[in-house]
């Protein structure tokens, strides 16, 4: 198959989140792997923030990979890191050139095998949700245009994965949200039910009914919808207890 119409077949993979049982973790697990595909890098890791902040890793194309970003976030320096902080990729196309910038983190990589990292920002416009970590090997020498190629290509798929998690994120919330509106639509119809029963029961006014629900949903800290279902229910406690004070207004509000 061309390399063209694979890269294009991928992009397309990557993009497609919005689906019924998407599963976060396996696409980024095929994210990586699709990078050693595509990219002729020897590994790839991917870290994304938790809800503290705080960086974890999420994927990775082998568990010796893996475990070089687990020990990364350990020893609290590499390239991930910085590229996280900054929001800007990191090429270091030499490691043990450039030991002195991460030096735990070089020892382990070098003993892992890999001679040189492509640090890439997993962000949309000023959001930053991770980083993505490419590896090439000892014996592999990248020319600069080669290195570019990769970085631009690697950068690209990073950023079609960002854009289809936010948009599946962005669905998630906005699915929840219609649910909570929808619960709170149901229970403002039960609200209003009891307010009128309540009212028309003590004879008073709706706005002291609704006074006396409030109350006493506060006092016996219930939630005011549990204790307006009790009022439809007609739970003798609960209506006894939701006596409002006469209300001379209440005959204004008939009229």
């Amino acid at each position: 198959m061309p390399q063209q119409q694979r890269l294009a077949e991928v992009f397309v993979e990557l993009a497609d989140t919005l689906v019924a049982d998407f599963d976060l973790i396996e696409f980024l697990h095929r994210l990586a792997e699709r990078c050693v595909e595509l990219l002729e890098v020897e590994a790839a890791g991917i870290l994304l923030t938790d809800q503290a902040d705080e960086l974890q890793v999420i994927a990775a194309s082998s568990e010796q990979t893996r475990l070089l970003e687990l020990f990364q976030l350990q020893s609290r320096q590499g390239p991930c890191l910085d590229c996280f902080a900054t929001g800007r990729p990191i090429r270091v196309a030499d490691l043990a050139a450039e030991a002195a910038q991460w030096p735990l983190f070089t020892a382990a990589a070098l003993d892992a095998g890999y001679g040189g990292v492509l640090a890439l920002p997993m962000r949309m416009r000023e959001r930053i949700i991770g980083a993505m970590n490419l590896f090439t090997a000892h014996s592999v020498v990248l020319a600069a245009d080669e290195a570019a190629t990769i970085q631009g290509l690697g950068q690209a798929m990073a950023d079609v994965a960002t854009i289809g998690i936010l948009g599946e994120r962005a669905a998630r919330e906005h699915e929840l949200l219609s649910q909570q509106l929808q619960i709170a639509l149901n229970s403002r119809v039960i609200i209003e039910q009891a307010k009128g029963m309540l009212a028309e029961r003590h004879q008073t006014s709706l706005d002291q009914a609704f006074a006396a629900l409030r109350t006493r949903a506060r006092d016996t800290n219930r939630k005011l919808a549990d204790l307006a279902q009790a009022v439809i229910d007609d739970d003798p406690a609960v209506v006894s207890s939701l006596r409002p004070p006469h209300d001379p207004s209440r005959r204004a509000d008939q009229t």
